[in-house]
């Protein structure tokens, strides 16, 4: 979509929308996208940039204004669970790649390559900190002194930040170097409680490796929301280096290489609730204990930090099943120590709980991501992580298939669509509990999933079931997908999402699926939907397949870059995203990934879009 000045202009995928053809998914983000573009009448036209170099300054601006809207219309903690989840799977990847650049870049080639993640998702992260360090009230302060100082300006983020200090009384010289410097800092936190003194002592060390053209970096202001919780899983007042906080979250200023930030009036050894909704784009480190975690992901008055402490155990698990595959053994859950045991406990506990929030119910039911999981890996296996987290869903569906079955007989369906929390919440446990039933038994539960795919009245649950049946073995799935395609080929966006389907499943026969599509009726390479929707999702949504050892998806991949680089050079560099990453794999795929790379840079009359992506991507 685009912002123009009386004009906004729409892809179909972000205006299209009618409870048959469009998913739960869908409903938001095109709701999200129209505020986006609609907001951006204030920031963006009303006040814009001065030059290209602050691109943020309108992007980061509207992405934070436009999830603060989604979060007010639908669940404020799954709405930042699903901002999270994008910033970890695929900004923090580009953080730690060749194409790592600051908030507000310091040069470019091509300006269409800067339309990244980093310029949006964490730009809008910036935002959010300023908002976090000096509250809602002090955000809205700045905000109207902003509008009032530039309407009709062309301005920077310098503008920008002056005025958020200006109306707080606050400085934030130190905090602008999230602008200019690029990665994703590292916490590295400790704690230690002195129970004569009745004091609980957190040390906290910040750390940013080097990037491209930044071999040094300053310490960053980092704003660290923490609580404590007592033994009963009770939150405990907060009294922090002689300031007592009237919430039971405060906001440490972490500014310094090593800091410690002293509790008193801590009556026992407290366990530290730390980074609260994700108050920072950080990596950050405490030695749990696995026990620690399954205790935070029942106790946490913080919807977000409860979620990512199931999700930490859970990569725990999936980190020593692979260990298992690496040294030759069949995968054993039961041989994966206390992390195993925690992580069903907390299953157990987890699906005998009654939930008030059924959208971050489900989002606490789901294992973490395949692109995600990679982070945890000096050297990624995608196929060892697949294959771990493939195995871990088929366990957690078999020990727990009574009370999964329980879970999705039980959770009502709605006679009537309607895009409505509740509804959502329900149709999003439902379909999850019905993914494990599927992983654990396809042969049991396949009728009844092929049920739900035939007799929806709406895509998100027919979507679901039909996801359910492509990933399993079960003869229903071909069935079901020549219905899909015969009930909707003449629905454009609905055939996009069975291309994805297709091209993201399970299965050593994928790439010659999607190369078989690649010749279907229905695909044209001049579509930018449809080229997403199959090559696309198929590069960036199905790691392990794409990343087969002999090398063919990336032939695939560079096939297409080479072919569109005359034809849609934007979109061509764009896609070029997976096959630059290839410092995180081994030997034998780095040397592949980097034959087609020289293979790109090869191709006579290279566009610069592609070029500035290809040549930053191969240099060593």
């Amino acid at each position: 979509a685009m912002e123009n000045k009386g004009l906004n202009v729409f892809n179909s995928k972000y205006v299209l929308a009618r409870p048959d053809t469009a998913t739960d998914t869908d409903f938001i983000n095109i709701e999200a996208v129209v505020g986006h573009e609609y907001f951006h009448n204030w920031s963006g036209n009303r006040v814009t940039c001065r030059d290209w170099f602050q691109l943020s300054l309108k992007e980061g601006f509207t992405v934070f204004r436009d999830q603060e809207f989604t979060a007010d219309m639908f669940s404020r903690a799954v709405k930042r669970i699903d901002d999270v989840n994008q910033l970890r799977s695929l900004q923090f990847v580009e953080d730690a790649g060749p194409m790592a650049h600051p908030v507000r870049p310091a040069s470019y080639v091509e300006i269409n390559n800067f339309y990244t993640l980093t310029v949006y998702e964490k730009g809008a992260e910036v935002v959010r900190m300023i908002h976090t360090l000096v509250g809602a009230d002090g955000f809205r302060k700045g905000c109207d002194l902003y509008f009032e100082r530039h309407d009709g300006q062309a301005v920077t983020t310098e503008d920008f930040v002056a005025a958020m200090e200006t109306a707080n009384g606050i400085d934030l010289t130190q905090f602008k170097r999230w602008y200019a410097q690029a990665g994703t800092p590292k916490l590295d936190c400790s704690g230690e409680y002195d129970a004569a003194a009745q004091q609980y002592r957190l040390t906290v060390r910040q750390s940013c490796a080097p990037s491209p053209g930044q071999p040094e970096k300053q310490p960053y202001h980092i704003p660290l929301a923490v609580g404590l919780l007592n033994r009963a899983g009770a939150e405990m007042a907060l009294t922090i280096d002689g300031q007592r906080y009237a919430d039971t979250t405060a906001v440490l200023h972490v500014t310094a290489a090593e800091q410690t930030f002293v509790f008193d009036h801590v009556s026992e050894a407290p366990l530290p609730s730390l980074l609260r909704h994700f108050s920072a784009p950080v990596t950050l480190t405490f030695d749990y204990r696995d026990e620690e975690l399954a205790f935070l992901m029942a106790n946490d008055s913080d919807g977000f930090n409860r979620w990512d402490a199931g999700q930490r155990l859970a990569v725990r698990v999936i980190q020593a099943l692979v260990a298992q595959a690496g040294s030759g053994q069949a995968f054993d859950l039961d041989a994966t120590g206390s992390s195993g045991a925690a992580l069903i406990k907390a299953y157990e506990a987890l699906l005998s709980q009654d939930h008030a929030d059924a959208n971050l119910y489900a989002e606490a039911l789901r294992l973490p991501k395949e692109s995600y999981l990679g982070g945890f890996f000096d050297v990624v296996d995608p196929v060892a992580i697949a294959d771990a987290r493939w195995y871990l869903m088929q366990q957690i569906g078999q020990r727990f298939q009574a009370q999964l079955a329980a879970l999705y007989q039980h959770t009502p369906a709605a006679d009537v669509f309607a895009v409505e929390a509740l509804d959502v919440g329900r149709r999003a446990v439902r379909n999850t509990a019905l993914a494990y039933l599927m992983a654990a038994d396809a042969d049991q539960y396949g009728e009844r999933c092929y049920q739900q795919f035939a007799q929806a009245n709406n895509m998100t649950d027919s979507l679901s079931a039909l996801a359910a049946l492509v990933n399993s073995p079960n003869a229903l799935k071909e069935t079901a997908l020549a219905e899909f395609y015969t009930r909707w080929q003449r629905e454009a966006l609905v055939v996009d999402k069975w291309f994805t389907l297709q091209a993201t499943a399970r299965g050593a026969d994928t790439l010659q699926r999607v190369q078989a599509l690649r010749q279907h009726a229905a695909f044209s390479i001049k579509n930018p939907n449809r080229l997403r929707s199959l090559v696309g999702a198929f590069a960036q949504g199905n790691p392990a397949v794409f990343h087969q050892a002999d090398g063919t998806g990336y032939r695939f991949l560079a096939d297409h870059v080479i072919e569109l680089n005359t034809l849609n050079p934007q979109i061509a560099a764009r896609l070029l995203s997976p096959l630059i990453q290839w410092r995180r794999y081994d030997a034998s795929r780095q040397a592949l990934m980097q034959a087609e790379l020289q293979r790109i840079l090869d191709t006579p009359h290279l566009s610069k879009d592609v070029f500035e992506i290809a040549s930053k991507g191969l240099a060593k």
